[in-house]
């Protein structure tokens, strides 16, 4: 069975920092991402990494404050968040997909974790 399992999420202030992990179960995956939705709004791109780690996009809103990366051996994606600010707050889920190639679209994504919520407060 596969699953996505998700920790790391919790309450930091503004400029803290927070490592989101999840750990995929079951199979590899070609590329892993992380999404995010915060009430009322549409699920949105944060980041993605493909298998080898040699392809990484990120959302605007992350440049330069968050880090995905991956562990093979352990079939782990990770996200660092630094310099939180409070519109980062939201649900943070974690998104696999199976078929090769590298994409920013959640429709692309076979499998999804079930979310770990991220609170900033200002």
């Amino acid at each position: 069975q596969v699953q996505l399992v998700e920790s790391g999420g919790g309450l930091v202030q503004a400029g803290g920092s927070l490592r989101l992990s999840c750990a995929a179960v079951g199979r590899t995956f070609s590329s892993l991402g992380w999404f995010r939705q915060a009430p009322g709004k549409e699920r949105e791109f944060v980041a993605v990494i493909s298998w080898s780690g040699g392809s990484l996009s990120y959302a605007d809103s992350a440049k330069g404050r968050f880090t995905i990366s991956r562990d093979n051996a352990k079939n782990l994606v990770n996200l660092q968040m630094n310099s939180l600010k409070p519109e980062d707050t939201a649900v943070y889920y974690c998104a696999a997909r199976k078929r090769v190639g590298f994409t920013s679209g959640s429709s692309e994504y076979d499998y999804w974790g079930q979310g770990t919520q991220v609170t900033v407060s200002s």
